[in-house]
């Protein structure tokens, strides 16, 4: 048998300096190979980002509405209950809850709630205000961003007015097809004689028919539409003074959220104090005009913004929230998007290759 020399220990640690490049890109080529010769399905498993991209962009952002509507919902639904009772002062309510809700506190109406009723009863009406958010939030979202690229210019730019005009439209759109859930709600957080959804509704056919569900509609949309104009259009141009960088980031979007909310409400909140009391028809008189004058002669132009902190407090984050989430999701498409195609594109050339 043939024996072979041994070569020193420094010529092969040169020798195998000098081919671990080589080396190197043949186990890379290998790899790749092996990678790009797995089923389209292996390969996603291994990167889920892409399997988002997979989701049609119109599903993907009316889920992450819905969603993001439905938590921030909840998390506030105890201020939302205690707004109510202030902007209707007590409403339909006696005793303690009654009474602190008359005064116009904050903290005495949840105290009084908690006290008379017990915890639960914070959220007593979120089932129905779960059932209007959350198509309502995706409804909202969603058309927002139909009508701005609609709206939009070849270069995907929107000017003010036309901002304002996707926001007060989409805000218009999802309150009308949601508003008859807004009203057994709202009577729900404010009648302590009705206890389910289905004895809300009974009550409200027995008091109106079918129109009593759209009680203050009028005033809604006339409060809706240039309070949405107002948030999602302030929303978009707060968010354009941060850097590019900063942008999709979440506190950044939650921070622009609070913003816009609190530009919104300032403006547009004494529409909805009418449209509560036309809801319940407690207000002096049934069209907008006259409710707002009856409210201001009996209580001044403070009644105008009665539970105006609670709302703040409980909207506000809500907002930022909400907003901040469908940001993050819409980033998170677009860059699972970009994988897809990177995976079909490997899939492509795998089969080319064969």
């Amino acid at each position: 048998m043939a024996s072979h020399a041994v070569l020193p220990a420094h010529v092969r640690r040169k020798k195998a300096k000098h081919d671990a490049p080589r080396r190197f890109a043949r186990i890379a080529r290998a790899v790749e190979d092996e990678e790009t010769a797995k089923p389209m399905w292996t390969r996603l498993l291994g990167r889920p980002s892409a399997f988002l991209g997979m989701v049609p962009r119109p599903i993907m952002l009316f889920t992450a509405g819905a969603v993001a509507g439905g938590v921030g919902k909840t998390l506030t639904a105890p201020l939302e209950r205690a707004k109510i009772l202030l902007q209707v002062r007590g409403g339909l309510q006696q005793g303690a809850v009654a009474a602190a809700a008359q005064q116009g506190s904050l903290l005495k109406s949840l105290n009084s709630i908690a006290r008379t009723e017990g915890i639960l009863a914070f959220w007593k009406g979120n089932t129905a205000q779960l059932a209007r958010i959350i198509p309502y939030s995706a409804a909202q979202l969603c058309s927002n961003e139909v009508f701005k690229g609609i709206m939009a210019d070849e270069d995907g730019n929107l000017t003010l007015p036309k901002r304002l005009m996707c926001g007060a439209l989409a805000g218009a759109f999802a309150t009308v097809t949601t508003y008859p859930l807004d009203t057994i709600r709202m009577r729900m957080a404010v009648d302590p004689t009705v206890r389910s959804m289905g004895q809300t509704v009974a009550v409200l056919l027995k008091e109106g028919g079918v129109k009593s569900f759209y009680r203050g509609v009028v005033p809604t949309l006339a409060g809706i539409a240039p309070y949405m104009a107002i948030e999602l259009a302030t929303y978009d141009l707060v968010k354009q003074k941060f850097p590019q960088e900063h942008r999709t980031k979440p506190h950044t979007g939650f921070l622009c959220g609070n913003i816009a909310a609190l530009c919104a409400s300032l403006c547009c909140y004494p529409l909805d104090t009418v449209r509560r009391r036309i809801q319940l028809q407690m207000a002096a008189g049934t069209t907008v005009s006259s409710a707002m004058r009856g409210i201001v002669q009996e209580e001044g132009v403070q009644g105008l913004y009665r539970g105006f902190v609670a709302n703040a407090v409980k909207n506000l984050p809500n907002k930022g929230i909400r907003l901040s989430i469908f940001d993050a999701a819409k980033a998170a498409h677009a860059a699972g998007k970009i994988a897809y195609e990177e995976e079909l594109q490997l899939a492509a050339e795998s089969e080319a290759r064969k």
